[in-house]
This record gives structure tokens, C-alpha cells and sequence, in this order.
């Protein structure tokens, strides 16, 4: 299969004969799927490109993040650990600025405790600033920029912003979105080309130049096929257009991600005691300490988050905070008055959709399986590199480099039998409307082909006369 510029150039016939009933109906699509796959390859294969080094580099900061701060990160293991309260007195008072907007304990041994301060000036308003304080002994290790759920700091923020938009906001997120609504069209046309001429891509060793790349550029594409409609499908999922598509269709079927709910349930009272502890230091009511051992009683085991009330008529939220294998993402709510359990949200009783979002955006970004996910997501992004380096190296190979190609020969549409033709058009203006950043390009190929094609059958009849 292919992702970038392919064997188009060498196959697409000149005026073909029309198709033969034992070809199959689907045979007259092979020049179409050949004529798309070269379009894609060469105006949307740059975009993949940036994508696969991105993504490349992404996969490699976690590694890089423990190694960078693994001073804030890790500690000498102690003999006990602090309660949670005196630790985050500890981060406060290095860091009197800003509100307590989460705590996150120790989850292990030698892992320090993460006190996040929201509203500090001159951190995104978007992140927080995570104080880290040795649970042992409440010694502030360091404070850094922490953004998102899974905890990133600035290395792997800054390299998660390049892979998304690359630094320029929302109208860089079109690229990402563009990339992943074209990358499983490109592996899907790669796939139907190569087992359309399986036979001759099996007799790759002893051959040189393009017949070589076209192999190597083959076989490696089928193998990474489906780690590439997979990066794709959950690339749409929070992508601009097609990922708010996606959020409608889920809720729709009642398959949202549900969440906890936070209001207090301590009686009239409640808000009064709630709102009587220091405010910013993220103390209320009961305290942190008490609300981690309810949480605790309630089989939250670490890794987990305090989300201390937003105002006096909200409840302590405690939540799992584990998004590897087996998932961990079970969540209680907490009255700050009188400590009682006011709500409780297991990730088993999340909607299958729901689990499944979940499941996949944490495959796609690394986390779900540890080490072994991002190496394999390493892999895919190398491969993905060689195949478009291949692609346009047949290209130039063909000695085509600055041409694009022969158009798809007059009257190929024709060769196609309407019950085959009227389905693939409505499935094509269907997937374009929701996925729109894959209809309007397509739409530009064809515009571009008809007047290739146009020009070309110009160019004949002057000849001919």
C-alpha cells in the first residue's frame, strides 16, 4: 500500500478497453483508486509527513519527561509518608500564588506528591503549575507547567502542541485533522493496489530501482495498515469538524462519558462548612486527609486526584487518574461537611463507546500500554515516514518529478457499473460531509483531474490533426 506519490505514473493506462464481465465490476475502479492514491500521496503526504515526525517525537517524551525531571519527579524512599494536608501546607507556602485546583498523592514509593495551583500569573491560563513535594519529608523538589489530564510537563506539552496544531492554535489543528482524515483513505487505496498486483510485488529481491522501492514501499505499507486506519479513527475523535460530529453521534446514542456529580449533599448547612477551611489551600470542611481515606474505603488505589470543592455548594471530588492496562478511572464524590459518599461513578458502568473513546485515545497517545505503546507507536510513525520517502522516490525514479501524472483516461467513469458507481458516490458525498476536511480536498482532486483530463484529450487532437 501507499502513503505518498505511487506507482500511478507507470500504471494508469492510456485509453483502456472497456473492462472484461470476468474482470469483475470492480475492476474498472483500479485506475480511479490508482488516480486518487497519486493525488493524496502528493498534495496530502506533506501533512503526514509533519504528523509521522510529530508523532515520532511525541511518543519519545514520555521517556524523555522521567529522564529530564526526574529530580521534581522521583524521591529517595522515606519510611512514612506525610498526610496529604501538611504536604500541600508545604507547596503552598513556596507557592502562596493562585488556588489549589487538584492534589495529586504520591502514587508510589519514590514518587513525589503533584500540588496543582490554577490562576498563577504568568502560567496558560489553560495549565496549572504543579508544585512536587517530597511526601517523606514535605520538601518542595520544584514547580512546573503541568497541562492536561495525563500530567504533561513542559517537554512533552510543547511536543504535544507541535504533533496537534503545530503552535499555532485552532487553525493549526486543521493540518492534524487533515492528515488523520486521509491517512486510512491512502492506506485503504495502498491495500487494494497491492493485492491488484500481489504477484508482481513478491519477486522484490534481485530487482533494483523503482520495482524495488515499489516493493519495499508495498510490503511495508500492508503491514502498518492497520496501525494507520487506527491513528486515524481515533485522530477524528478530537479533531476540530469530525470530532464534533463524532461527540453529537455518541451523545445522541446515549454513549457520552459520564461524570461524577459534584454537588454537595451535607443538608442546608453544607455550603457554610464547606466554605469555612482557607480557601485556596484546598482544605474544606473535613479536609483532604479525611477525604482520601473515604476514597480509599471506596477502592480508589493510586493513582488518583483530589478535586477540592468549586465553590460552597460543591463536594470533594476524588478520581483514578490510571489510564494504562487495566484502566483505572473510577471516581466518588465527597460531601466536605460531613465526609459522606454522595455520589459514585465506576469506569465499568461507563457506556461501551464510551470505553471505548477512552481506550483508544489512550493507545494513540502512548499511555495505554506503558513502554511497549510507544514503541509500537514509534514504529508505525517510522513506517510511515519511509513509505511517503518511497513514494516520492518512485516518483522521481519514474522521471515524472515535476509532472503529476497522466490523468484518468476519458471515459474511465463509464467503465463502472451503475449498482457499483450510484452506492460509492452517496457513501463518498455521505463521508464528506461529516468528515469535511476529506470531501472538500477530495472534491479539489477531481476538479484538478477533469481539467488535466481536459487539456490532455486538447493536446491529442491538436497531435492528431
Amino acid at each position: 500500500m501507499s502513503t505518498a506519490p505511487s506507482t500511478l505514473t507507470d500504471e494508469a493506462p492510456q485509453q483502456p478497453a472497456p473492462a472484461s464481465p470476468s474482470r469483475g465490476p470492480w475492476a474498472p475502479l483500479r485506475p480511479l483508486i490508482l488516480r486518487l492514491h497519486f493525488y493524496a500521496g502528493v498534495l496530502v503526504a506533506p501533512f503526514l509527513l509533519v504528523a509521522a515526525v510529530t508523532g515520532f517525537l511525541y511518543a519519545g517524551s514520555f521517556q524523555a519527561e522521567k529522564l529530564v525531571y526526574s529530580h521534581e519527579m522521583t524521591v529517595p524512599v522515606g519510611d512514612t509518608k506525610l498526610p496529604v494536608s501538611e504536604q500541600v501546607d508545604a507547596a503552598r507556602k513556596a507557592h502562596p500564588e493562585g488556588t489549589v485546583s487538584a492534589v495529586r498523592p504520591s502514587p508510589a514509593a519514590d514518587a513525589s506528591t503533584r500540588v496543582l495551583l490554577s490562576g498563577v500569573e504568568g502560567v496558560n491560563p489553560d495549565h496549572t503549575l504543579a508544585v512536587f513535594v517530597d511526601p517523606y519529608t514535605a520538601e518542595v523538589r520544584g514547580s512546573l507547567e503541568q497541562y492536561g489530564s495525563t500530567g504533561a510537563l513542559p517537554l512533552r506539552t510543547w511536543i504535544s502542541e507541535l504533533h496537534r496544531n503545530l503552535h499555532l492554535g485552532e487553525t493549526g489543528r486543521l493540518y492534524s485533522e487533515l492528515a488523520a482524515s486521509w491517512l486510512w483513505v491512502i492506506a485503504g487505496g495502498g491495500i487494494v493496489l497491492w493485492f491488484s498486483r500481489r504477484r508482481a510485488l513478491r519477486k522484490v529481491r534481485g530487482t533494483s530501482g523503482r520495482r524495488r522501492t515499489l516493493g519495499l514501499h508495498g510490503t511495508v505499507g500492508l503491514w502498518a495498515a492497520l496501525g494507520f486506519f487506527f491513528l486515524s479513527a481515533t485522530g477524528l475523535t478530537w479533531s476540530t469538524y469530525a470530532g464534533a460530529t463524532i461527540d453529537e453521534l455518541r451523545t445522541s446514542l446515549h454513549q457520552a462519558t459520564p461524570s461524577v456529580s459534584a454537588a454537595a449533599g451535607g443538608g442546608e448547612h453544607a455550603g457554610h462548612d464547606a466554605a469555612s477551611g482557607a480557601g485556596g489551600d484546598g482544605e474544606h470542611g473535613v479536609g483532604l486527609d479525611k477525604v482520601l481515606s473515604v476514597a480509599r474505603a471506596e477502592g480508589l488505589g493510586d493513582p488518583v486526584e483530589i478535586v477540592p470543592p468549586a465553590d460552597a455548594e460543591s463536594a470533594y471530588v476524588v478520581k483514578q487518574v490510571q489510564r494504562s492496562w487495566p484502566t483505572r478511572q473510577d471516581a466518588v464524590a465527597i460531601d466536605p461537611a460531613t465526609g459522606q459518599v454522595t455520589d459514585v461513578l465506576r469506569f465499568a458502568d461507563h457506556p461501551v463507546l464510551a470505553k471505548l473513546t477512552r481506550w483508544g485515545i489512550d493507545l494513540h497517545t502512548g499511555v495505554l500500554f506503558g513502554l511497549a505503546n510507544q514503541i509500537l507507536l514509534m514504529l508505525l510513525a517510522l513506517s510511515l515516514i519511509l513509505l511517503i520517502v518511497w513514494g516520492y522516490r518512485m516518483w522521481w525514479q519514474r522521471g515524472r518529478g515535476s509532472a503529476f501524472g497522466r490523468p484518468i483516461p476519458r471515459g474511465a467513469w463509464s467503465q463502472v457499473p451503475p449498482y457499483v458507481l450510484v452506492p460509492l458516490m452517496a457513501v463518498i458525498a455521505v463521508l464528506g460531509y461529516f468528515v469535511p476536511l476529506l470531501g472538500i480536498p477530495l472534491a479539489g482532486f477531481l476538479v484538478v483531474d477533469v481539467v488535466l483530463g481536459e487539456i490532455a484529450h486538447r493536446r491529442g487532437n491538436r497531435a492528431a490533426a
